[in-house]
């Protein structure tokens, strides 16, 4: 049956782990060039794989990696074998294109599939699909996984939330999948309508895309009434699906480690840590055709725990931040988390923020924006926020409380950091 998640000792798991982590590094030392170089570099070849511990002898890859091998250089078959491409928006940078053969897609469904399930999604539930669908992985991912679990599907993308509302009263969704940002942006349009979140059918939420903490998830729970779940992937290593947090447990997410093996750095020295630290998140694909991928830093920044839902398979802490989206403050390591953390923490503020960094002299400065949630806020909110993030994080900043709806809400993964230094 679609989407059944299997029930595999950890020995046998990681006997199927080392058979397929062989076939991967042969697959990419012979027939991607960056891969022979980097192996050929590291005096590492992958006959050199005797047992699971020698992937740390393998050089890591990288986002740069990526877009130095673009479009197609990183591709382990020839392009006509490619059923499908996805890629980054490169708004920024050069874009990042990955490819899938129809197995990898259909590997993809499957575990899409087996995701929507640990969730609580079930055949015949109606899914709706508020992730965006095109070059994003999320939006396909989804509305593959959840057709081959057997659900009915709603496709309905991202925007237009007006409409998002009205087909959640009509058609009766079960499940939502869409990021944890826009989901709020959905629950105020249904406070705009007259609509009570808790008289909808939705019971399950499968969030991810972005950064989000257990204090969000009391938030939108206790507004909404439903269980929201995690979810995680990226489009290098396959796409969303790479892990799944249960919706019994909801406790971390299971790593489908039959398809992806994980290992934990620190992200400074890249020496492996124990699990149970935590440090960078990093990737090896183990069955994917089309572009395999070998010790990908996703520059995720989490911790390994033993399995609990699903025994065989370790947890991944949920991620709260990445190395690229730190922000430095005199000194202070902060991370956006952090600061919704503290948002959370004080009545009458809503999760809608912009964290602002500012050198006005010679030193760095954090502002805070925050929504209140009502238009006659209590006047001490910024202070009681500003002691918070004082305390607790060990920064000062100064924090500006607007009106409610004054912040731009995001249609998709959420933008938390403006920097305004000078460069």
């Amino acid at each position: 049956m679609s989407g059944q998640i299997p029930t595999l000792g950890r020995a046998e798991l990681e006997a199927l782990q080392l058979e397929r982590l062989r076939t991967t590094l042969r697959a990419a030392y012979d027939g991607v060039p960056h891969y022979r170089r980097s192996f050929d570099a590291a005096g590492v070849h992958p006959d050199d794989l005797g047992s699971l511990a020698d992937l740390a002898r393998f050089p890591f890859t990288t986002k740069a990696d990526l877009r130095e091998g673009y479009p197609f250089g990183m591709f382990a078959v020839p392009r006509e074998r490619v059923a499908r491409l996805h890629a980054s928006s490169g708004t920024t940078d050069q874009p990042t294109v990955v490819g899938y053969t129809q197995a990898d897609v259909d590997t993809w469904a499957e575990l899409m599939a087996r995701s929507i399930r640990a969730a609580g999604g079930r055949p015949g539930d109606v899914v709706h699909v508020a992730y965006g669908y095109g070059l994003f992985t999320g939006g396909l991912g989804a509305h593959y996984g959840a057709e081959r679990l057997g659900c009915t599907v709603v496709p309905v993308s991202g925007g237009m939330t007006e409409r998002q509302v009205r087909l959640i009263v009509d058609l009766g969704p079960r499940v939502i999948m869409v990021t944890p940002s826009y989901f709020l942006a959905i629950l105020d349009e249904m406070d705009r309508q007259g609509v009570d979140p808790r008289s909808t059918a939705l019971e399950v939420g499968i969030f991810g895309a972005e950064p989000w903490t257990d204090e969000m998830r009391r938030v939108v729970e206790a507004r909404s009434g439903i269980r929201a779940v995690d979810i995680y992937g990226l489009s290098e290593v396959m796409g969303p699906g790479v892990s799944q947090e249960s919706g019994e447990t909801q406790d971390g997410l299971h790593v489908w480690e039959d398809h992806f093996l994980p290992e934990v750095v620190d992200p400074v020295t890249l020496e492996l840590v124990p699990d149970g630290e935590r440090g960078e998140l990093v990737f090896t694909s183990l069955t994917k055709q089309a572009m395999p991928v070998v010790r990908y830093r996703t520059r995720d920044l989490t911790r390994l725990l033993p399995g609990t839902a699903y025994p065989a398979f370790r947890r991944m802490e949920k991620v709260t931040g990445r190395t690229d989206d730190m922000m430095i403050v005199r000194g202070v390591n902060v991370f956006p988390s952090q600061v919704e953390e503290q948002i959370l923490a004080v009545e009458g503020l809503a999760p809608h923020y912009l964290c602002v960094l500012s050198r006005p002299a010679s030193l760095d400065e954090l502002t805070v924006r925050v929504e209140a949630v009502d238009e006659a806020h209590d006047a001490g909110l910024g202070s009681r926020l500003e002691e918070r993030i004082k305390q607790r994080i060990g920064v000062t900043a100064r924090v500006e409380v607007v009106a409610p709806y004054a912040l731009e809400r995001s249609l998709g993964k959420a933008k938390r950091i403006s920097d305004q230094r000078p460069r």
